[in-house]
């Protein structure tokens, strides 16, 4: 068995895509998922299963929550191996202490292309700081999230690739209920 974590992209957001974290369970349960766990309301999933690639689980659990409960959304699933990566190759190690509120990573459907990085951070006009590595991108958002430029979409456009994001409080707590394997 393995173990996995998804994000779901934009749910329970402002009221749209509206989802129970326990209907989302029991999604999962009836694909025949173990140990499914849901962390607090914005689509925060951890399970474990047979070794599959991400990208499979992806496309099916997409499609399963269409069908199931009428929900068109975005997953991004990663390895808890990947995940203990994300965290362990953190480079804003500071940041992650001071303010964990702060530090987001973005989870990137596709690695962008070489330049996308740099262009990233050209368009940036706050005091944010982005670095990336294949599909995750750490942004810094010292002067608060809600009210930065820097946004969902001004990331996806410059990185060329759909993204979801969680704060660092968010990362460690998952880390914390993913079954290592």
């Amino acid at each position: 068995m393995s173990s996995y974590i998804a994000l779901l992209r934009a749910v329970n957001v402002a009221g749209s895509a509206v989802l129970r974290m326990e209907d989302l369970r029991r999604v999962v349960e009836g694909l025949g998922f173990e140990d499914v766990r849901t962390l607090l309301q914005s689509g925060n999933l951890v399970f474990r299963g047979a070794a599959a690639s991400t990208a499979t689980l992806e496309t099916r659990l997409e499609r399963e929550l269409g069908t199931r409960l009428r929900l068109t959304t975005e997953l991004f699933v990663r390895t808890s191996r990947e995940w203990m990566g994300v965290v362990a190759e953190n480079p804003f190690l500071e940041e992650a202490k001071r303010d964990p509120a702060h530090l987001t990573v973005a989870f990137l459907k596709e690695a962008p292309r070489a330049v996308a990085s740099s262009e990233l951070r050209a368009a940036i006009r706050g005091r944010e700081r982005v670095t990336g590595s294949g599909r995750h991108a750490y942004i810094v958002y010292p002067d608060g999230i809600g009210r930065s430029r820097l946004t969902a979409a001004v990331i996806e456009r410059q990185l060329g690739t759909r993204a979801t994001s969680r704060n660092w409080n968010t990362i460690l707590k998952l880390e914390e209920l993913a079954p290592s394997g």
